[in-house]
């Protein structure tokens, strides 16, 4: 018998729809029946049509008129135009986190940085995945909160809500090569370094840098994957 996937989780009608989109379990420009969605996720329509209405404000769903909801489309240029934005405002955040950092920031610098680095014993492969993730999000999050500016840091969350479906695809290719998280780790060394040196010449391009190096790789794996 089914067992809808929110009560098992007690994940809400808004987080498992986003989660699933996320991961292309509902493709690109799949239209997004409510007979279909009442089932997978056991919930009524008040509830799914409230989930994708957030879901279109984040514009990763597309209401039609009178034609109901169909999962955003995806491409390159879409990619390397919420890339670049990530990137410079990135750049402006670290430089102002520089600025204004006190030293309980740097210690959550240096804690999330060594957490990130630490070999974690998890299950498998899914598990991998969403620990890296969890805390690759939270050392870029301990650098940003420097900047002490809660608007910026709202638009960038807003940004990095834009860019999760790239960053699934990212995720896959990096998180399972040791190669591919042996580089992020210098990456982030080579960050933490120079922010906590409050070394602004450095740590801006660097930061810049590293936001941009997922792109290439998201432009291959779409291409493979015919979504571009």
């Amino acid at each position: 018998m089914h067992t809808p996937p929110r009560q098992n989780l007690g994940m809400s009608a808004y987080a498992w729809l986003k989660r699933d989109i996320i991961r292309g379990t509902h493709l690109p420009g799949t239209k997004l029946l409510m007979s279909g969605l009442k089932e997978r996720y056991g919930l009524g329509t008040g509830p799914l049509r409230e989930a994708l209405s957030q879901l279109v404000a984040e514009r990763l769903v597309t209401a039609e008129s009178q034609r109901g909801y169909r999962v955003a489309p995806m491409s390159v240029e879409e990619l390397k135009d919420i890339y670049d934005a990530r990137a410079q405002l990135e750049g402006l955040v670290v430089h102002l986190a520089i600025e204004r950092g006190d030293d309980a920031w740097e210690a959550e610098i240096l804690a999330r940085a060594h957490t990130l680095n630490k070999v974690v014993d998890v299950s498998g492969p899914d598990e991998v995945l969403a620990v890296w993730d969890q805390r690759h999000k939270a050392f870029h999050a301990a650098i940003a909160a420097g900047c002490g500016t809660h608007h910026l840091l709202q638009v960038r969350e807003s940004l990095f809500d834009q860019a999760e479906r790239y960053r699934h695809l990212w995720l896959c290719e990096t998180v399972f090569s040791s190669a591919a998280i042996e580089q992020k780790r210098g990456e982030h060394d080579a960050l933490a370094d120079a922010i906590l040196s409050r070394d602004v010449s450095r740590a801006v391009p660097l930061m810049r840098d590293h936001l941009m190096t997922p792109v290439p790789i998201i432009i291959d794996v779409m291409r493979s994957r015919g979504l571009a």
